[in-house]
């Protein structure tokens, strides 16, 4: 009976506390996200663009998208789901993902994405000063402080450790408590400086985080960054329309997604063209700047093959450590 009760159809459920004090290192995480990149360029993962659905009452802003993936080198299909009830408000955003191992054709997990979210896009930030920033990159600032920008910074520091200047532009407390909470756990021993002018920031930074709400402060433009500066936006509002025709280079890490998530920073004729895209860059078939001068814009918009690897590392082990609950749904 017992080995009858195990074949059965399952899945893994876990709770966002469940995952809570699940640990997966900087680094680690930034190693899995790199590799998912590499497995896509390399052609064994997949990754469908972004459907995203606004939904029709404009005076609830709310947004509805959906992410299908598979992620080659874990053999792991990946559905991710997305809702949130106005643009600005993190009380009504919610996110899941449920994985599938297609070795066994089984369901493996269903488990909350704010965790891996908070994970994965740092990653990529990371990733991306990585490969774009320029040689002798020594500065960032990162503009924002709330889910997607609190662990950017020790990202950063870990992916680039000759960085000597971290900056952070203050909105609100709590983020600010948190983002400084967060970076001192993992560095110690380094400080961050809190600055109150952001185009002045910006043009003294060599890598700009923008990941921030429309009326935190003046929109960052391309063209405030000093020869060789990298801009990323993080889905930012807080990022000038044109910051992207404003760049000497252009890259996305998907621009399909750009497509759909980035319409804004289009030119005149409505498409977002880029130079190159992060995996393929990863990869080495395309360059992460042309020149060490290069005012570099980044547009980094969230693949479901980083969420996967990310997921299946959080959930192995809140599942080894007893967490969550398994389900019979097709019993």
């Amino acid at each position: 009976m017992t080995a009858s009760y195990l074949r059965m159809p399952a899945t893994h459920i876990l709770t966002r506390s469940d995952l809570d004090d699940t640990e997966l290192p900087p680094a680690e995480v930034i190693g899995l996200v790199e590799d998912a990149y590499l497995s896509y360029a390399r052609g064994n993962s997949r990754c469908p663009t972004k459907l995203m659905m606004p939904l029709p009452n404009e005076a609830r802003d709310a947004v509805s998208y959906s992410m299908l993936g598979y992620d080659g080198a874990l053999q792991q299909v990946g559905f991710k789901t997305s809702y949130r009830q106005g643009s600005e408000s993190a009380e009504k955003y919610y996110t899941t993902i449920s994985l599938y191992d297609d070795t066994t054709g089984l369901p493996f997990a269903f488990m909350d994405c704010h965790r891996v979210g908070g994970s994965r896009t740092p990653a990529t930030t990371a990733i991306i000063a990585k490969h774009c920033a320029k040689q002798d990159a020594r500065s960032a600032l990162m503009i924002g402080t709330g889910a997607q920008g609190v662990n950017t910074l020790p990202y950063l520091l870990t992916a680039l450790p000759n960085l000597e200047t971290l900056r952070l532009f203050r909105t609100h407390p709590d983020g600010i408590a948190l983002s400084l909470s967060t970076f001192a756990r993992h560095f110690p021993d380094r400080r961050i400086e809190l600055v109150e002018d952001v185009p002045d920031a910006v043009a003294t930074s060599d890598i700009v985080v923008a990941a921030s709400g429309r009326a935190a402060h003046h929109k960052v433009q391309t063209a405030w960054m000093k020869p060789g500066g990298l801009l990323i936006s993080v889905a930012s509002k807080g990022v000038e329309a044109g910051a992207l025709g404003q760049a000497d280079y252009a890259i996305a890490t998907n621009e399909g997604q750009m497509g759909v998530t980035g319409k804004r920073l289009a030119g005149p004729d409505g498409v977002p063209h880029v130079d190159a895209e992060l995996p393929d860059i990863v990869a080495g078939l395309k360059p992460g700047r042309r020149s060490q001068t290069d005012r570099v814009f980044a547009f980094s918009s969230g693949m479901i093959i980083t969420d996967i690897p990310v997921a299946h590392a959080l959930a192995t082990r809140g599942i080894a450590a007893g967490r969550g609950r398994r389900v019979e749904l097709w019993k």
